[in-house]
């Protein structure tokens, strides 16, 4: 299959192109194609699946003219190592739980992937491959550690300085290794901007070899649809469909997750819609009440994966739907929530039901509730495991000595490493450089 940029000004590249070049060259990014949809009766019977069996489905109508099942079966059912289960919340309500990985957090699923694809087309490759990703959180924690230890590749992971979690910035400043981190004396958007200029400096890309891990890169944000078949499936199997339809609630920062929950329902997943649930970065949210799209510098939220004021996957969304204000407002729907919202609903949910959301879920399951209709089913996105994010749940919720995860503990246990550079390309090209000297 060939993958077209939404600049549309290159010519199609094969997908192993696009996933080693992961930005366009025109600055777009690269869509499939075509999006191959299921048939009807698939989804008769996708309760008697597992979640693995439903992803290999899901990756074969994606990558299949270009892996083969074997391989592609290898590559996903070891990217899958965990379950991503949904657990219900109230009567219609449920959480799809994306936090059952190593990192704890949705985009393992998208990066572990990445990481064993990036894998299988370099494997003739000879030069070091150097990773660039930018997060606001949990991208740079997945993405280190997914490919931690993989021969032949280094990964920059960019994050502004002071605005992710203590815990966040443990799981990839602590790993070493092949993994840098930058601290940059910036936003997620400055962090971005870098990523987004090194891709487009031929100079520097002749001189190393440069790809991403952000959900810029197909690779990253497709295999992200594979959570949505398997709630879908999971709750047929639990009989919370009979007779209703289905909504999605989806924390959204760059908007790669929910993008991917759109091109599933393309691929005829059965969704009557979704929600974009933003914190105070909401630039889409504007756009869908007003169909004006006017990106701005973000804003610090106690969400902080969502602070997010120029969301790059917006272009997917608009390109998906034919630039049409019409029918993407007629799919999505926004809602935005203050930080005192944000902390209300945690501490809301918990006394209601004893189940402790972190700050990206809780606007989730808010928009919910504002929104759930009586012949509906609503599932919202758990995008990280709380604690995450423990001073901010313990603070909130008033309580001491929060549990943490095993996988967390020994993060906590190791010592930071860290680049500190300004938001300044010129410096973070030379920063690049110096790296490129270093022996393999």
């Amino acid at each position: 299959m060939q993958y077209y940029s939404t600049n549309h000004k290159i010519k199609p590249v094969s997908l192993s192109e696009a996933v080693i070049k992961g930005l366009a060259p025109d600055n777009g990014l690269f869509m499939p194609e075509k999006i191959c949809s299921f048939s009807d009766e698939y989804f008769e019977n996708i309760h008697t699946l597992s979640f693995r069996e439903i992803a290999l489905d899901v990756a074969l109508k994606f990558f299949g003219e270009d892996i083969g099942q074997e391989k592609l079966k290898e590559l996903v059912y070891d990217t899958l190592s965990f379950d991503c289960p949904v657990v219900k919340i109230y009567s219609d309500i449920w959480s799809l739980e994306l936090f059952h990985g190593p990192t704890l957090a949705f985009k393992d699923v998208g990066a572990r992937f990445m990481a064993r694809l990036l894998r299988h087309f370099l494997r003739e490759n000879k030069r070091m491959v150097n990773v660039l990703v930018a997060t606001s959180g949990d991208t740079g924690s997945a993405v280190a550690n997914g490919f931690l230890g993989i021969e032949g590749i280094r990964v920059f992971v960019l994050y502004p300085r002071g605005k992710v979690s203590e815990i966040q910035e443990k799981q990839f400043t602590t790993l070493g290794q092949n993994i840098v981190a930058l601290e940059i004396d910036g936003t997620f958007d400055d962090c971005q901007h870098l990523v987004k200029s090194a891709f487009l400096d031929s100079s520097l890309n002749d001189k190393m070899m440069l790809t991403s891990a952000n959900s810029i890169n197909v690779a990253r944000f497709l295999p992200q649809a594979f959570y949505y078949f398997n709630a879908y499936a999971r709750l047929r199997e639990k009989g919370a469909l009979k007779d209703k339809e289905l909504i999605f609630a989806v924390p959204s920062g760059n908007f790669g997750n929910l993008t991917a929950g759109l091109i599933a329902r393309e691929m005829g997943l059965p969704v009557k819609r979704f929600l974009a649930a933003n914190n105070e970065n909401d630039v889409v949210y504007e756009y869908l009440k007003t169909g004006i799209y006017q990106p701005r510098p973000s804003v610090e939220t106690i969400a902080n994966a969502m602070d997010v004021g120029t969301p790059s996957n917006f272009a997917r969304i608009l390109d998906l739907y034919g630039d049409s204000y019409d029918r993407i407002s007629g799919i999505l729907k926004g809602y935005r929530y203050s930080d005192q919202e944000i902390r209300e609903m945690i501490r809301t949910v918990f006394n209601e039901t004893g189940y402790m959301t972190d700050p990206h879920g809780a606007c989730g399951i808010a928009a919910l509730r504002e929104n759930l209709c009586s012949q509906e089913t609503g599932v919202f996105l758990e995008t990280a495991h709380p604690a995450k994010f423990r001073d901010t749940m313990e603070t909130i919720l008033q309580v001491k000595n929060m549990e943490i995860p095993q996988k967390l503990k020994a993060f906590l246990k190791g010592n930071r490493e860290f680049v500190s550079l300004p938001a300044d390309y010129a410096e973070f090209r030379d920063k690049l450089l110096s790296y490129n000297q270093m022996p393999n």
